[in-house]
Formats: C-alpha cells, structure tokens, sequence
C-alpha cells in the first residue's frame, strides 16, 4: 500500500487498483475460509472509489443554545456543522444578556475555534444578540467574524433582513420568547432596514427558551398575525420551529419566517446550496428565483 501521499490527495492514475477486505471480527480464521469469494463476511472497497466529500458550516452559538438537531434539519446530507458556543454569562435574557453575547472579542475567539475544519462560511446563530444594537451593531458583528478568518459570515439577524429582501416583504408581524424591552430592539432594528412591524407578541421569557412548545408558537403567531402583514417571523434561535413553518403557512396564506431557518438558509446561500427543506415558503421562493 503505498503511503506517500497526503490524506486526499487523489490516486495517481499509475498506481495499482488497491482492494482492501474487511473481515467482520467475529468470522472465524479457518485457513479453508480465507479465501475472499468464500466468505459473505468480506466486502471488497477499491481505493480508486471515489470519497463522499464534506463542506462544513461554523456556527457560533450562545452558551444555552440547546437545539444544536433543529440546525442539523436544515443541513444537506454533505454538509457538516461545526458548532462551538459563547462563554457562560450569569444574566436571564434581557438586553444585558444580548449585549454580552455580541462582544467582538469572544465572537472572534469562537469564530478561531471552528477554522481547522475549514468551514465555507461561518455562521453568528444567536437572533437578540444580532440586533441588541441595531443594524450597525449587526455590520460590526459580522465584520468581526471576517476579520478572525472566516471565508464568509451570516448573522441571524442579518439573514432576517436578506430573507425579507429575498421575498420582497416589507411589513411583518413579530413573534417573540423575550420580555417587552428586548422584542423593542428587535422592532427598532427592524425599522433601521425600513421594515415595519404590524404587531408584537412576546412570551416574556427569561430562561429556559428551548422549552417553549409548538403550541404555545402556534397560539402566539395566531395573537401577532394581521390581514396586513405580508409575513410572520418567529425570532430566537433556542425556539423550535422546523416542523410547524409549513402548517403555519397554510393556516394563514403567507410565509412565515423563524430564527433558525434564515440562519441556515443564508448560510446555504453563502454555499450555493439549498437547504433541506419540506414546503416551506422561503427556501422554495429562492430556490426557483434561483434556479431562473
């Protein structure tokens, strides 16, 4: 076996065809039976076989993220997520919270964490954190994910405003976990990209957001929805969303939007690559724009 290539590197068309036999462990090792043909526990692999590759996505997560699966859902079979998440801050989710989890320096940290894998993009998966100050606050904080090396970078909230470009909304109603003061930055930051928000509704949440159930994401889009909003968004990374987006869409006629979805989306964007998605209204829109 020759092993003076490195790892990826491919076959040179004058190498010998190399087959490698995998015995099961178990297989007893009776002279008689070692012959390959004979035995149903070999299988045969030929080292010019071409290797399923892998493109990775970074994601920078806050310390409490726990619905790491939800992004998995987005994700195409042969793309890998590279996830890593904040320091810990001992603050429920307030602005204060938000505030922690956008500092530059430990964005850029995390951003250095995930770049051995060499991620195509890198994404900022954390929706209060990328609009706590407003759309300025938004540009910094993806700068500061290029600026540690990342080859491209999307922010929850600057994937929000791509998706509502990409869809050519203009007025939206809002669905929140959050208390009253940090859903107020979420509308102003909004309104800094020309947005208007027909209504609000907030949980009032300061923990434990992962918990929230569809129900309760049903019932308050139901409470935010009005005849003029051209869409729904659902904000927050930490709240489920994958499986009721196209229900949601047909009970109301119009898309509905949500953190995790347009995270994974821009970042497919990013790649060039569509998200693995059923019937939902963003990534079908743009994949057929696209396709045009």
């Amino acid at each position: 076996m020759r092993t003076d290539r490195t790892a990826g590197e491919p076959v040179d068309s004058g190498d010998q065809e190399e087959r490698v036999l995998l015995k099961h462990p178990e297989t007893a090792s009776d002279p008689a039976e070692d012959a390959p043909a004979a035995s149903a526990d070999v299988v045969e692999l030929s080292a010019l076989a071409e290797t399923p590759r892998q493109s990775g996505v970074g994601i920078v997560a806050p310390y409490d993220f726990a619905l790491d699966r939800e992004l998995w859902r987005w994700a195409p079979d042969d793309v890998s997520l590279y996830v890593t998440r904040l320091p810990f801050v001992p603050v429920p989710v307030t602005v204060d919270q938000a505030s922690a989890l956008c500092n530059g320096d430990d964005v850029a940290r995390a951003t250095r964490d995930l770049l051995a894998p060499e991620p195509l993009v890198v994404g900022y998966a954390c929706a209060s954190g990328s609009f706590v100050h407003g759309a300025d606050g938004q540009d910094r904080l993806r700068q500061s994910i290029l600026d540690a090396g990342a080859p491209a970078a999307v922010t929850t909230s600057g994937a929000l405003i791509q998706a509502l470009e990409a869809l050519a909304v203009r007025r939206i109603a809002v669905v929140t976990p959050y208390v009253d003061s940090v859903t107020d930055r979420l509308l102003d930051y909004l309104a800094d990209h020309g947005v208007e928000s027909t209504s609000s509704v907030g949980l009032g949440l300061l923990g434990h957001i992962w918990k929230t159930t569809y129900s309760e994401v049903v019932q308050a889009v139901r409470d935010a929805d009005r005849p003029d909003a051209e869409a729904v968004f659902i904000s927050c990374t930490n709240v489920l969303t994958y499986d009721i987006i196209a229900p949601l869409e047909r009970m109301l006629g119009k898309p509905v939007i949500a953190a995790n979805q347009v995270t994974m989306w821009a970042a497919m964007q990013a790649m060039g690559r569509r998200p693995v998605a059923h019937s939902q209204h963003l990534v079908d829109a743009t994949a057929r724009s696209t396709a045009a």
